[in-house]
């Protein structure tokens, strides 16, 4: 027996994976939500949509979807409407995927009350929250995890995450991702929300957005941020684009749970990157370090003593857990000619079947609430310290996922 899903959000990320949760073989019925009636009529008209989808399953808002019998809900809609729709979600009984970020607003404070109320949210209903992150099924990350299991990195000694993405990209220009966004209903309205903060003095910055760079360390070593030092670099040039932003660049230092250090790195005002590593991350350890996709490691059973370390550059297929094989071939039948793992390094296909697995199997989602929340916390608290041109601020934490 399958599982119910219903899409909220079917714009340009949103619909980057309709067709992976369509073609989940543990999916018997998927509806479809937008405001905008088109998005939703462009799936709604596709042959190969027959068999999961009824045309009764079409709604154009979150409270009517909210109120239908779907199982679950997958909420891919404008960063600042994340967290507050995925409370919503699960007061009204649904298993929730968010996409990334949980939420992005120019207030700290806020963004760490949001945090705690989904994690009280999930607690108190009892179901299960997931979160969409890109960098948890890259395969560099899931290579690590496996190796941080078999305990081959000896203790973890220092660990960095990177976001280098210049406004300005070639091939990814936040400044017209900005324009597109702001031309949707929803983005008129946040136009004049993002004022409201303005005008109290609110600024906000990259560290609001840190996941893909925070949550490679965290998730690898298994540990959180207790303390973070961080600093800002703020836009000189008067570029529009950082009108409302404190900083265009944050650079954060944490002491974590395990002892070890994190330099974290968001940056939207950059030419290029580290070694033409724009999202990665790096994690060093006692006995094995993984750095720019090579793995380096002591000889085993050498306690002491110089010997040469042994290096291996592992190829994609050797870093990537395997899926299993029905779904590999639900997938694969979507597009053969396509690589049908999807973006972000391949991570599509992976937080998709996660998901629907978890929810099927009635278990906790490998990035499940508790996970989420330490990814947010890191950036909302080095923001705060980066107002405060560097002082050293505790880091919230609200625990392990029970069980």
């Amino acid at each position: 027996m399958g599982i119910s899903i219903g899409l909220v959000g079917l714009g340009a990320f949103g619909s980057a994976f309709a067709e992976l949760f369509k073609a989940h073989p543990l999916v018997d019925r998927v509806a479809l939500c937008d405001r905008e009636p088109s998005r939703v009529q462009a799936f709604a008209a596709k042959e190969s949509w027959r068999d999961k989808f009824n045309p009764n399953d079409a709604y154009a808002s979150l409270d009517d979807i909210c109120r239908s019998d779907v199982d679950a809900l997958v909420i891919i809609t404008q960063h600042w409407l994340h967290a507050p729709q995925c409370v919503q979600a699960l007061q009204a009984g649904k298993h929730v995927y968010s996409a990334v970020p949980l939420i992005t607003i120019p207030d700290s404070d806020e963004t760490l009350d949001w945090c705690d109320r989904l994690v009280q949210t999930v607690r108190r209903t009892g179901l299960s929250y997931m979160y969409g992150e890109t960098t948890y099924y890259r395969p560099e990350t899931m290579f690590c995890r496996r190796k941080a299991a078999e305990g081959a990195f000896g203790d973890f000694v220092h660990a960095e995450g990177e976001y280098f993405h210049d406004v300005d990209e070639y091939g990814c220009c936040l400044r017209h991702v900005r324009e597109n966004r702001f031309g949707s209903v929803a983005g008129r309205e946040w136009q004049e929300l993002r004022a409201q903060y303005l005008a109290r003095g609110i600024k906000e910055g990259p560290m609001h957005y840190p996941t893909h760079s925070t949550s490679g360390p965290v998730c690898v070593m298994n540990a959180h941020a207790v303390k973070v030092t961080a600093y800002g670099f703020g836009n000189r040039n008067s570029d529009p684009y950082f009108d409302d932003a404190a900083f265009s660049n944050e650079t954060a230092f944490y002491r974590m749970s395990n002892g070890a250090t994190v330099r974290i790195c968001e940056h939207r005002e950059i030419a290029g990157s580290i070694d033409d590593e724009h999202e990665t991350f790096r994690v060093l350890g006692t006995r094995g370090t993984f750095v720019n996709g090579e793995w380096k490691q002591k000889q085993p059973g050498v306690q002491f003593g110089p010997t040469p370390l042994i290096r291996h550059k592992p190829t994609l297929d050797e870093m990537r857990d395997p899926l299993p094989p029905d779904v590999l071939a639900a997938f694969r039948a979507i597009n053969p000619n396509s690589d049908f793992y999807g973006g972000h390094g391949g991570s599509h296909a992976y937080l998709v079947n996660e998901f629907v697995d978890a929810i099927a199997h009635d278990r906790t989602p490998a990035i499940n609430v508790w996970e989420a929340v330490r990814y947010m916390a890191m950036g909302a608290v080095a923001h705060k310290s980066a107002l405060r041109d560097g002082e050293t601020l505790d880091v919230p934490d609200w625990g392990d996922a029970p069980g």
